[in-house]
């Protein structure tokens, strides 16, 4: 395993590379990304230990859409069978994964606990789902100060987390080497990453304004399809952002088409 340094314009190639990768094979991409937070979500709801679990399995969810890319890469139709991948990929690196789990449920759960410092709490439990969020709590100085120091931690953690995942399952790193990697490999290529953040911002902002404008000027047509209709527009984005992601593995480490038969899926 060797680190490889990419010119920043490199960003935008990733971008454009898990659009077209996506349109490759949508409808399996999009429902194995629905599948993936369909199962965080029914994990969310186990009594205590739930929000924790469906954090838990994040990085795992981020590793199954990354095989997935991979497989639609070689043509090959990606399955729901990959939503088990850890479990096909040995005991060690099922074990590695688990733990980057637990390490990443743990890293998020610091972070709210810093932010609840700030504001008491209550951006925590609307972040989590567990309280809505009001007009007048938005625009209290104590919740906006809780929400810019979480999303400031969680830069960091993010790019702990961000190749850790495809190094264990790809490269069999033990998990606290893999985070280390991961975070090296984003920082000594960060032009990259700055040009591939700021081109996923602008896809959603600018798909957001063409969809805001088309439902208001078919309203009278779709009617309540229009909420069903940002919906779906919301998860594919999100579907065409996981595809890319292998994209950065790959040239920031060694592309998963080099993989042995033994890890391949």
């Amino acid at each position: 395993m060797k680190l490889q340094l990419v010119r920043p314009g490199t960003g935008l190639e990733w971008l454009k590379l898990g659009i077209k990768t996506f349109w490759s094979q949508p409808l399996a991409l999009s429902a194995l990304f629905f599948l993936s937070m369909a199962l965080m979500s029914v994990a969310s709801m186990v009594p205590v230990i739930g929000t924790a679990l469906a954090l838990a399995l994040l990085p795992m969810a981020s590793l199954v859409m990354m095989v997935a890319a991979a497989e639609a890469l070689r043509e090959r139709t990606p399955t729901p069978a990959l939503l088990l991948v850890a479990f096909r990929s040995g005991r060690e690196r099922l074990r590695g994964l688990a733990v980057l789990g637990a390490c990443y449920a743990l890293g998020f759960g610091l972070l709210m606990l810093v932010s609840s410092a700030i504001d008491g709490g209550e951006f925590a439990r609307v972040y989590l789902g567990l309280q809505p969020l009001t007009p007048e709590m938005a625009q209290t100085s104590s919740f906006q100060s809780a929400m810019w120091v979480a999303m400031l931690l969680y830069l960091p953690l993010s790019l702990l987390f961000w190749h850790a995942p495809a190094l264990i399952h790809w490269h069999g790193t033990p998990p606290l080497k893999a985070m280390f990697f991961s975070l090296v490999a984003c920082v000594r290529n960060i032009g990259a990453f700055m040009v591939y953040g700021l081109g996923w911002m602008g896809m959603f902002i600018l798909t957001g304004a063409v969809l805001a404008l088309l439902i208001g000027l078919l309203s009278t047509v779709i009617g309540t399809a229009a909420g069903a209709l940002l919906v779906v527009a919301a998860m594919a984005l999100a579907a065409m952002f996981f595809t890319s992601t292998v994209f950065t593995f790959r040239d920031c480490f060694a592309a998963p088409e080099a993989a042995t038969d033994s890890q391949d899926v």
